[in-house]
């Protein structure tokens, strides 16, 4: 399924929309091209819905049969998430990640594509337009940055880790205790900005680590197949692997190496 000609596909697809549905909007949004889904936190603005609209028509088209799963449709509707756990190849479609910073008229957003079957990740892509960064991973076919190969590289074994964890704008009290557990001599947390960039700063070695207190699988398939092909590893608080369809033991991390993934997992874990 995965050929040379379907990842530049996918990669030239989500070029396409980001030029034509997100950029021409950045720092150009208007007022009511702004609006709260959950809260004053959780935006979506009309460059979420074009792009995730463009990608839906664009990515569909590209691999017959295929069915999508976008973080705007899944918030009209709900159910289209089963398809997570069907038997069509999905489509996992975050088309603004960031959308904080991208209302902002900030750099950090990205847009995030993963293509998975029977909840296997098979291939990412991760564009972080304003940076000028498109990463593209592909399963057991390692993991590129702008074409030069990616490595997360290992932490030293008694380093401090830096690790990014779930905005406390984004989690509830439960939540915030959980990860309160990485305040410690061993690590240096901190609020995680755009998902999908924080994931590949792990790729890269620039980032030790992420632990997260929500699953939707917009947010995490991409960076997750990318740190994996990087070298890195993951895994829930029950050290089981991410499950794309939820029902995940959370907090989960992911992080440059299995070494590091175990450290933080033993953190969280005297808190549980």
């Amino acid at each position: 399924m995965i050929d040379d000609a379907l990842v530049f596909g996918a990669e030239e697809a989500v070029r396409k929309a980001v030029a034509a549905e997100v950029m021409p909007r950045w720092r150009q949004l208007a007022d009511h091209e702004v609006v709260e889904k959950n809260g004053p936190h959780d935006l979506v603005t009309v460059a979420d819905r074009s792009a995730e609209e463009h990608l839906t028509r664009s990515l569909t088209g590209l691999l017959p049969g295929s069915v999508v799963v976008g973080e705007e449709a899944v918030h009209a509707d709900p159910g289209v998430y089963e398809a997570l756990r069907g038997s069509d190849p999905v489509w996992i479609v975050d088309p603004v990640d960031g959308t904080r910073q991208f209302v902002r008229g900030e750099s950090g957003f990205c847009t995030l594509v993963a293509l998975a079957r029977h909840g296997e990740l098979l291939a990412s892509w991760t564009y972080a337009p304003v940076l000028e960064q498109m990463a593209i991973a592909r399963r057991r076919g390692g993991a590129l940055l702008n074409g030069d190969v990616l490595r997360a590289g290992s932490p030293a074994a008694d380093a401090v880790l830096e690790v990014a964890t779930s905005h406390p704008d984004y989690t509830d009290d439960a939540q915030k205790e959980a990860l309160a557990a990485l305040v410690s001599p061993e690590t240096e947390p901190r609020p995680c900005g755009s998902a999908g960039l924080e994931y590949l700063d792990v790729a890269r070695g620039a980032l030790d680590a992420v632990a997260f207190t929500w699953e939707n699988a917009w947010d995490h398939a991409a960076g997750l197949l990318l740190v994996a092909e990087a070298g890195g590893a993951s895994g829930t608080l029950t050290g089981e692997p991410f499950r794309l369809a939820g029902g995940n033991a959370l907090p989960f991390t992911a992080a440059r190496d299995a070494r590091t993934v175990r450290r933080i997992l033993a953190l969280l874990q005297r808190r549980s």
